[in-house]
């Protein structure tokens, strides 16, 4: 990669912090536990970016390191055990993160969905992923994708009837 082209931490974070934290606070559901992911995966980054080729390889790989800390996150004993009633904060001041006004029924849904169930539907609406790169990043089959989305979908729409 030529001397201009090469990633650094800095770039790293100024183009993909807000992605990694979003997609961080979907998983956590709490802005403690997606402040520790963030850092966590940021931290990890450190030792790794110079294996990274280009753009494409750093977003990737941010993605895939994010999910595998939510699930190791899911894996402990707390998480399994105690539900956080801390309703999802701001990001940054502006909404939801997502173009979503505060409190919009669609962001209460989808926060309600289990786990990965909200990945997929995250990955695919809000990362604008498609089924074969989400199937990449989770580790699935695509067809495990596209029933996990209509699953997803489908709770969806009754969480949405109900509100």
């Amino acid at each position: 990669m030529p001397k201009e082209e090469r990633i650094t931490l800095e770039e790293t974070i100024d183009r993909y912090a807000d992605m990694v934290y979003r997609l961080a606070l979907s998983q956590m559901k709490n802005t403690a536990d997606a402040d520790d992911l963030f850092q966590e995966v940021f931290v990890r980054l450190v030792s790794h970016i110079r294996d990274l080729e280009s753009w494409e390889h750093v977003k990737a790989w941010l993605l895939r390191v994010t999910i595998n800390c939510a699930k190791k996150h899911y894996g402990q004993y707390w998480s399994r055990n105690v539900d956080c009633m801390e309703a999802p904060e701001r990001i940054a001041g502006e909404g939801d993160g997502y173009g979503l006004p505060e409190e919009h029924p669609v962001w209460e849904a989808v926060q309600k969905l289990p786990p990965k169930y909200r990945l997929v539907i995250h990955l695919y609406y809000f990362e604008e992923k498609t089924v074969a790169e989400i199937a990449g990043l989770t580790g699935q089959k695509q067809a495990t994708v596209k029933s996990q989305m209509h699953r997803a979908r489908e709770m969806l729409k009754a969480l949405l009837q109900e509100s």
